[in-house]
């Protein structure tokens, strides 16, 4: 199979091996070096040197004889799609979700279904890979950004880093805020104590690091609130640490709040949602109807890497989330 990559500007000057090697991440540098030796790879029509660099706007075209090396196993499965083109695509996760293989968990992952759907584009089998540049908590559901060419990865890759991509999540939360909006500025660590996967906004949490969440009050309920939260730092469990430490926990927060889950009440009971369950002591007469978590990553405006255009991407509630709003609504009645 033949590919043919244009250097980039940032790119110019590299040794070709180097050249191929960021974009074509599932190939290993030996393996790519072959291929330059073998006098299988060409810049502008000619065969390519070993040492020979390239420069900005030449053609280089490869031909790949052999599948990759570095393979994530592909998993056909339910993927929700909600922006793609050449350089990129962004799904919706679903709560109940990790990101990407980790430790003993190499299947089941966002990763593995977006890999299927990448291989499903090409006639080779893994010459598309998955980048992650961003994540998102196991139980939080929303929109990821996936970038599938070496360009877009490296562009998102410097966005993310420099602040310039807007995050906005939509929370449930314990309580009612004082205020209609706010910033929260507090830095964060790890917990003081042991060794620990937690955050803590502590005077003595551990290598704390700044940490800025803004926040606005969409709909006050009985005994919730529905927050918009944009964090400007990209922190481990920001909004969820800020909001708790406000006194108004995500609902059904595992670690940071009551944990348990949100529950309505069976057909016939009074009103419309019976609150948080606290884990390990269920509310008598009611069904669950978020077991998870209330946080969802809505939206994520960044720079396209090609166009230049600001794109702005938007996941629409999950059903449990949204089941759970119209119930606080009083919109609808709740399940049989």
């Amino acid at each position: 199979m033949r590919v043919a990559v244009q250097v980039e500007r940032y790119l110019s000057g590299v040794r070709v091996d180097t050249f191929l090697a960021r974009h074509f991440r599932n190939y290993t540098p030996f393996r790519l070096m072959r291929l330059v030796t073998a006098g299988l790879v060409q810049i502008e029509g000619a065969t390519a040197e070993t040492v020979q660099r390239v420069h900005t706007g030449q053609r280089v075209t490869v031909c790949l004889l052999e599948p990759p090396d570095k393979l994530l196993e592909p998993e056909a499965g339910p993927l929700d799609v909600l922006y793609e083109d050449s350089q990129l695509l962004a799904v919706c996760k679903p709560a109940g979700q990790i990101v990407h293989p980790v430790g003993q968990t190499q299947t089941g992952t966002l990763a593995n279904r977006v890999q299927a759907h990448l291989d499903a584009l090409t006639p080779l089998r893994g010459l598309l890979r998955p980048g992650i540049v961003h994540r998102l908590d196991r139980e939080t559901s929303g929109v990821i950004v996936v970038p599938v060419e070496h360009a877009a990865h490296r562009s998102l890759s410097i966005q993310f880093q420099q602040g310039e991509i807007e995050k906005t999540y939509l929370a449930l939360v314990e309580g009612s805020p004082a205020q209609d909006s706010g910033t929260i500025d507090l830095p964060l660590g790890t917990w003081p104590g042991g060794q620990s996967i937690l955050v803590s906004a502590a005077a003595d949490a551990r290598n704390p690091r700044p940490a800025v969440t803004r926040y606005t009050v969409r709909e006050r309920f009985e005994k919730m609130t529905l927050i918009e939260a944009r964090p400007l730092t990209g922190r481990i469990h920001q909004i969820r640490v800020h909001l708790a430490t406000m006194g108004h926990p995500v609902v059904a927060d595992e670690y940071y709040g009551m944990g348990g889950s949100l529950r309505v009440p069976h057909a016939g009971s009074t009103g419309s949602l019976r609150g948080v369950e606290p884990a390990g002591r269920p509310l008598n007469g009611t069904e669950p109807l978020m077991q998870r978590h209330a946080l969802h990553a809505w939206q994520l405006t960044f720079t396209h890497p090609v166009t230049g255009n600001r794109l702005t991407v938007e996941a629409p509630l999950t059903d449990d989330f949204q089941q759970a709003l119209n119930l606080l609504r009083g919109q609808v009645a709740g399940p049989p």
